[in-house]
């Protein structure tokens, strides 16, 4: 999707802004920290179910950010 959401990077600056790192959020999610850390910096997309778990360790609705993106998008 061009122009479409960057997830990783959004998930990244929030463990960023809470001062948390990569390591804590894959013990959270019970995922592997090296891939998870390359997934949140080189990927576009997350497996929904990995994405549920990230919000509720994060406390954020990250599938907001794609519920607004679709609204922009019905709108055209």
């Amino acid at each position: 999707m061009h122009g479409g959401i960057h997830i990783g990077k959004l998930i990244l600056q929030k463990l960023k802004d809470e001062e948390r790192s990569i390591a804590w959020l894959a013990k959270k999610v019970n995922c592997n920290d090296s891939n998870l850390g390359r997934m949140l910096r080189n990927s576009r997309h997350i497996h929904a179910e990995l994405l549920f778990r990230i919000s509720v360790a994060l406390k954020e609705d990250f599938f907001v950010y794609y519920s607004e993106k679709f609204k922009e998008t019905i709108k055209q």
